[in-house]
């Protein structure tokens, strides 16, 4: 087996390095299984803002993993989480899945298109020119403006597809506004992750696909870094970057092989 398994605690990133769309990767089953049977402490860390935690769970589940809703942890929880602390009880204009409403509402947040206090952008299959033109209209009357994560594309079976900060550019460049963004490498999410598992950096790893948001939490978090390439980061990209990843390998199932 590969020596980062000594570690004590895993996060990891879920799409591209667990799965593409509703394809499980290869090794993934017994990753996962390793990890509980070592009783290592374990988190999904995910800047997708689509699904909530049960939602991750169950889909997991379908595909042949079964693992707590605990084990999760999104760009939205982060999101609302940051919203009520900075602000209690403020108003949005979210443009988001159910996985991002439900993380706003569970945190005492409420929708409000007039004038909110934050406009909100995560992954939305429902974004649309109106939506834009809205989120546009109101960060211009005053409502600041928040992305769940800034990752510009996702991996999925078909190929790559926009993420949140393909979503968000178009209200940056037409409102002069620059979005904060909640989900990694932004070290309050990685900070939260550790705090759930109870972890300390040296206690820690991160094993992620992409070098702009993975591996660069886990730089700026002092921890060790695994990049998979089995998602959006080729070998042929790593020179474009200015720092590395501790460990690069083909995938999860590698770290079962040694």
């Amino acid at each position: 087996m590969h020596p980062i398994l000594a570690k004590d605690a895993f996060i990891c990133d879920m799409d591209g390095v667990i799965y593409h769309g509703n394809h499980l990767l290869p090794g993934v089953q017994e990753f996962v299984a390793h990890l509980q049977k070592a009783g290592k402490r374990y988190l999904f860390l995910t800047n997708s803002s689509e699904r909530s935690p049960r939602e991750l769970a169950q889909k997991l589940a379908r595909l042949g993993v079964e693992v707590p809703a605990e084990h999760f942890y999104t760009s939205a929880l982060a999101t609302a989480a940051f919203l009520a602390a900075q602000s209690p009880g403020c108003s949005v204009y979210a443009i988001g899945e159910p996985g991002l409403l439900n993380a706003l509402y569970e945190a005492g947040i409420t929708m409000n298109d007039v004038n909110p206090d934050y406009v909100v952008i995560g992954e939305a299959k429902g974004y649309t020119y109106e939506t834009m033109t809205r989120a546009i209209r109101l960060v211009i009357g005053g409502a600041r403006l928040i992305g769940t994560n800034p990752d510009t594309t996702g991996p999925t079976e078909g190929g790559l597809v926009p993420a949140c900060g393909s979503l968000v550019a178009p209200v940056e460049l037409a409102t002069g506004s620059k979005a904060y963004f909640l989900g990694k490498p932004n070290p309050l999410m990685m900070r939260s992750a550790m705090k759930k598992l109870g972890a300390t950096r040296e206690q820690t790893v991160i094993i992620g696909d992409r070098m702009d948001t993975d591996i660069l939490a886990g730089i700026e978090s002092e921890i060790d870094t695994v990049l998979v390439l089995t998602g959006v980061t080729a070998v042929a990209d790593l020179p474009k970057y200015p720092y590395r990843p501790r460990h690069v390998l083909s995938g999860v199932a590698a770290l079962l092989e040694g």
